[in-house]
Formats: C-alpha cells, sequence, structure tokens
C-alpha cells in the first residue's frame, strides 16, 4: 500500500480538509490543530456518530471535534461520570450488580445509573461518600480503555463478576454488532462508550445528587433496582450554580406551592393525574383565560366550543384510533353505539369547517377555543400539573389556502412569542420536528409542510435547531421551549401544519374557478395547556404572581388597633376602584403581618398604616419585589396599583 492510500482526508466544520495516516486518533487530530482545543475536547463526531477521542480513525470523513461546554460534549462528559459512578459504588458495595448508566437530558440530572443492591442497600447518607469516591477516580486520571470481545468471552467475562444484568444485556445484542467493554483501571464495564480519554477530563464538576426506584428492562414486573442520579458540567462553578439551581426548585416546585398558597389540588378521592381548581387557583386561572381569549378576538380568531366525547367513527376518521389509541380513554356505551372522551379537539373543528360550504374568499379561517381533553398517561409518569390525564389546550385551528400557509405560521410564532411574554418569559428555543417513522400521508405533503414551517422559521430570523423524526403522525411542527427563570427549559408552545387530516376527512372550499380544493390544516397552541403552562408559571415566579395577575393585589395592615376603622375605610375605596385589595386589621404585630403577606403569601404589595397615616390621609406602601415604595395618598396608591394592573410581563 503506498502512503497516499493510507492517508485519511478530515473535513472540518469550517469546510476545511486535513490529511492524516490512517489509524490517527481524535485526540491526535486535536493536538495538531491547536493545544486549546486539544485541553478542552472530550470526544468527536464523524459523520454524526459521536465517538471517543481515544479511537483510532480509519476513514475519511466529516469531522467535529466536541468540547466539553457543548451540548454534545456533556453528553460525553456525563456518559464518563457514570462509569466513574459505577466504579465507586462497586467499591463500597463489591457485590452490588450494574445495569445500565445513560447520560440523560433532564433539567434536575445529567446521568444515573441503575443498580441491584441485594442485601446490601444504600441509603442518602451514601452519597456524599460516592461523590468523594469519584472525586478521588477522577483524580488518579487512569485512562478509558476501549476493548471489544467476542460474544462468548464478553458473557463469560460478566458471569465471572457476577453481573447478570450485564449477561442479559448482552443476550439482546443483535449477532452482527459489536461487543464492547470501557476498562479504568481495575474496573470494566460492558458499554458502547464514547467516554473521555482519561478519568482526569472529567473534572470537578461532579455530583451525586439523589436515589430513586426504576424497575429492571423499564418493566413493572420486573425487580425494582435503585437508580442513582448525578451530574457533571464542565467546571466546578458551574456544578455549584446548579446545585443552588436544584435548592431554589424545590422552593419553587409547583406541587409545594400549590398548597402553601392553597391554589389547586390533587388526588384525594378524585382520581390520578386530575385537578382541582382551588378559589385562589381558579381566579389565576381565570385571568389566564381572560387574556388569552382577549388577545385571540384581537388577533382576528374566532371562540369556538367542542364537547368532550364523540362517537368513535370519528377517531378512527382522524387516524387517533391508529396511531393514538394507546393514550385514549375506553369507549362509552351510548345507545349501541361507541363514544370516546376526546384526546384531542382537532376533527371537532374540522366538522365545524364542513358544516356548510366554503368559499375560497372566507379564508383563512381561525378557530380558537380552551377545551378539555383527556389521555392516559401511566401512573407513575404523573407529576402534580405538569403531567396529568385532563387537562385543557390553548388550542387553535387555522384553515387557509395554500399560499397562505407561510405567512399565517410566521403570524403564528409572533402571537406565541407575544403570548409568552405577557407571562414574564422571555427566553426560547425553536426545534423543527421533522416526519416521524410512524406517520399518516404522502411524502409530498409532507415535504411541502416541512418546507413551510421552515420557509417561516428563516423569515422571522429566530434561531431553531431540528428534530429528526419528531413531527406528529399527521404532519410536522414547531416546538417552542421556554426558559423559566432558573434556566430551566419547558415544551409548551407548538405550531403543526397538517396536509393529512384535510384528506382524510375530505374537506374541501370553492376556488375562483368552481373547484373544489383541499384546504390546509395549522395545528396551533400558544401556552399549550393550562395546567401544565400554569405550573410552569407558579414556578418560574416561584408563587409571587406579577400584580396583575394576582389573586390578591395588595393587603393594608393597621399597626394598632385604633387603626383598624381607617385600614378597613381605606380598602373598600380601594375594592371600590375594582382593585384587589383585603384588609388585616387583627391584633398581630406589625412586622409579623408584614413577613406573613409579603413572604408567606406572596402578595405583591401591602400598605401599612399607623397614627401618621390616619391623620394624614396616607399609606405607607412596601413592595415585595422593589422593597419600600415610601408614603403616597390612598388615591397615589390607588393609582399605582391600576397601573401596574394594566401591566404585563
Amino acid at each position: 500500500m503506498s502512503s497516499t492510500q493510507s492517508l485519511i482526508r478530515l473535513t472540518l466544520p469550517d469546510g476545511s480538509v486535513r490529511e492524516y495516516p490512517s489509524g490517527t486518533t481524535g485526540q491526535q487530530v486535536a493536538e495538531s490543530i491547536g493545544r486549546g482545543l486539544a485541553k478542552a475536547a472530550v470526544g468527536i463526531e464523524l459523520d454524526g456518530e459521536v465517538r471517543s477521542l481515544q479511537l483510532p480513525i480509519d476513514a475519511s470523513a466529516d469531522m467535529k471535534i466536541l468540547v466539553r461546554d457543548t451540548k454534545e460534549g456533556l453528553e460525553v462528559l456525563r456518559h464518563s461520570a457514570a462509569h466513574v459512578l459505577a466504579d465507586a459504588v462497586k467499591r463500597i458495595r463489591p457485590k452490588a450488580k450494574l445495569w445500565k448508566g445513560p447520560p440523560v437530558d433532564d433539567p434536575r440530572y445529567g446521568f444515573y445509573y441503575d443498580i441491584d443492591f441485594g442485601d446490601e442497600p444504600i441509603t442518602a447518607d451514601d452519597l456524599p461518600q460516592l461523590e468523594e469516591l469519584m472525586r478521588e477516580i477522577i483524580k488518579s486520571d487512569v485512562p478509558f480503555e476501549r476493548e471489544e470481545l467476542p460474544r462468548d468471552e464478553a458473557r463469560k467475562l460478566m458471569v465471572e463478576h457476577g453481573e447478570e444484568y450485564k449477561v442479559a444485556t448482552i443476550d439482546k445484542i443483535a449477532a452482527e454488532d459489536t461487543i464492547s467493554f470501557f476498562r479504568s483501571g481495575s474496573f470494566v464495564d460492558l458499554c458502547r462508550g464514547p467516554h473521555v480519554t482519561s478519568t482526569g477530563k472529567i473534572g470537578d464538576g461532579v455530583a451525586v445528587l439523589a436515589l430513586a426506584g426504576a424497575y429492571f428492562g423499564d418493566d413493572a414486573g420486573n425487580k425494582m433496582l435503585t437508580r442513582i442520579y448525578g451530574h457533571a458540567f464542565p467546571d466546578k462553578k458551574s456544578m455549584e450554580e446548579h446545585r443552588h439551581n436544584l435548592e431554589e426548585a424545590q422552593k419553587r416546585d409547583h406541587r409545594r406551592l400549590g398548597v402553601d398558597l392553597d391554589l389547586f389540588s390533587t388526588m384525594g378521592d378524585l382520581g390520578a393525574g386530575l385537578v382541582l381548581w382551588h378559589p385562589k387557583g381558579g381566579f389565576v386561572r381565570h385571568k389566564m383565560e381572560e387574556y388569552w381569549r382577549n388577545a385571540h378576538l384581537a388577533g382576528g380568531y374566532d371562540i369556538v366550543y367542542s364537547p368532550h366525547i364523540a362517537k368513535a367513527d370519528l377517531w378512527q376518521t382522524s387516524g387517533h384510533l391508529d396511531f393514538y389509541k394507546d393514550s385514549m380513554y375506553s369507549g362509552i356505551d351510548i345507545d349501541g353505539a361507541e363514544y370516546r372522551l376526546k384526546p384531542m379537539n382537532c376533527p371537532f373543528h374540522v366538522q365545524i369547517f364542513k358544516s356548510k360550504r366554503r368559499s375560497y374568499r372566507e379564508l383563512p379561517f381561525r378557530w380558537a377555543e380552551l377545551g378539555t381533553v383527556y389521555r392516559y398517561e401511566n401512573a407513575g409518569s404523573l407529576h402534580g400539573l405538569l403531567r396529568v390525564r385532563g387537562f385543557t389546550q390553548d388550542d387553535a385551528h387555522l384553515f387557509l389556502r395554500e399560499d397562505q400557509v407561510e405567512a399565517e405560521i410566521e403570524r403564528c410564532l409572533k402571537f406565541v412569542i407575544s403570548m409568552l411574554q405577557a407571562f414574564g418569559f422571555h427566553e426560547y428555543e425553536m426545534m423543527l420536528s421533522t416526519k416521524p417513522e410512524k406517520s399518516v400521508g404522502d411524502d409530498a405533503g409532507w415535504e411541502k409542510a416541512t418546507k413551510a414551517l421552515e420557509a417561516a422559521l428563516k423569515s422571522t430570523e429566530l434561531p431553531y435547531g431540528i428534530d429528526e423524526g419528531g413531527g406528529a403522525f399527521y404532519g410536522p411542527k414547531i416546538d417552542v421551549k421556554i426558559k423559566d427563570s432558573l434556566g430551566r427549559t419547558w415544551q409548551c408552545s407548538t405550531i403543526q401544519c397538517d396536509f393529512n387530516l384535510p384528506e382524510r376527512f375530505d374537506m374541501s372550499y370553492i376556488d375562483p374557478d368552481g373547484n373544489r380544493v383541499r384546504p390546509v390544516m395549522v395545528h396551533r397552541a400558544l401556552l399549550g395547556s393550562l395546567e401544565r403552562f400554569f405550573g410552569v408559571f407558579v414556578e418560574h415566579h416561584g408563587g409571587a404572581f406579577p400584580v396583575w395577575i394576582a389573586p390578591t393585589q395588595a393587603v393594608l395592615l393597621s399597626v394598632g388597633d385604633r387603626h383598624a376603622e381607617t385600614v378597613r375605610k381605606f380598602a373598600g375605596e380601594l375594592s371600590g376602584r375594582g382593585l384587589r385589595v383585603e384588609a388585616d386589621d387583627t391584633s398581630d404585630k406589625i412586622g409579623q403581618k408584614i413577613r406573613h403577606h409579603l413572604w408567606t403569601e406572596k402578595v405583591p404589595m401591602i400598605a401599612v398604616v399607623g397614627d401618621k397615616e390616619v391623620e394624614a390621609g396616607t399609606v405607607t406602601v412596601r413592595s415585595r419585589a422593589d422593597g419600600d415604595l415610601g408614603t403616597m395618598s390612598v388615591a397615589e396608591f390607588g393609582d399605582l396599583l391600576a397601573k401596574m394592573t394594566t401591566e404585563r410581563s
């Protein structure tokens, strides 16, 4: 073989091409480019496949070097940290049996490892020791070494180590697939990788955070294992910030605040995954709905309503019984016909469209509904308001001519942003989700719909990513994730372009030449569901709602009993202006009252009335967000509240 034949050509993201001898490792490539890059590198991507830096490259490819502070780089870092966690576990529980330890996309955790501890269980008290052991292993800086073994030898090795779950995993690996292991010192684990070059590359941004239960094989019929959650970040500072955010997240947990602030409740005799809205939570929801309806009416939408059930034939035509049946509830027999609780509102809006002959001149139709839907969720996945079985979608469906699609989707995107900003969300991530493996409709329709969504995204100049195969079964979609005050992302808004339901329901309008033409259908939700959005909203604000939406906007506090009558009088004047003001004329100490209303009840504003205020007809105002605002007349305080009531964000 000539020297030319032994060279490989690696194309870097900037388009430059570099030649190296076949067998050069990713680490060597990084070193040839620069010392700083080599230090930051944790993995490589070859033709889209993420691989370990230390493995030889034997063919020409498109290559990207992954550094530790990128999404892909962090996944390599966290997978490596999971390996080190398993090593630490085996040092304090040698009889423990390992199953799997992947990186995860979770705002709280970066990786986990599922382990069977047998008769030597682990507790939360052991987590600091595990974290310290991880740091020792990382500090030892032993190399990660990959090796492949024939199936029989791989199986024998895991049997010798007593790793019965790994043996079961090997037995499920396809005959044509490679069986690989990674070693670090004396510890060996069945793993595809990728891992960093050595344990020291993981760095000091690691933590062991929590315990949970997990069934082997994710099957409730199997044995329950212990899941140990951990995290890994590029550096210690990032890890400390994450720990702080976890503590803040616990304080802001909407389930806790839902009880503390008397907003809502779940469970009891009601049934899992169903929500009861208490008066305070009901009021906040009312203000959300009020703003939503007014914004839609101002934006050219019409409000529609639809029933909670429909005959099963409707769901058969829509495709839900073929593609969504597992998330639907069992049929209800009514007069010998099968009915189903609705999992979505779209087929109802289709029926409204079909109720009469439609002309091209009428389009677009924009029909919006706060429609309650019902979807089955596994009991183990239910989570406060974030995952429930009955919820209200802030739904809308647009029926368009094909030449209107791009402009309307762009219009929807702008509406999404304005709606989210009104509730205090200003950072977003956009994803374009394409055709999934199981879908309806022809490729041409999918391609047109996907291009329309992409063109709208480009026209708004908003950054976005691609989620290959992440679309709905009937069409591609744009998903908008919002970022909250702790930097966590939440999936809420979605815009879906659909050429398929109009076909399945034989929808049409009459064009200028008198021909029947299929409309294009856009499914669109701005908040996603009121329940989920409410939960995210509570956590974003920590339960301290902005003045415009707070159930109680201000409380007037009497310093002593002699001020009680004046407090009640002032509160009555302000309430008469339509402001949500209460009076606290109890005999509790004023400091206790202030703490209770501002910090326990999280009321936005309090106003104190003592001797000076009674004499001058004033109040001394304090804001939860901005501190002391000084003394002002009752009318001025009312004007301030009224102004804040009209402000959003």
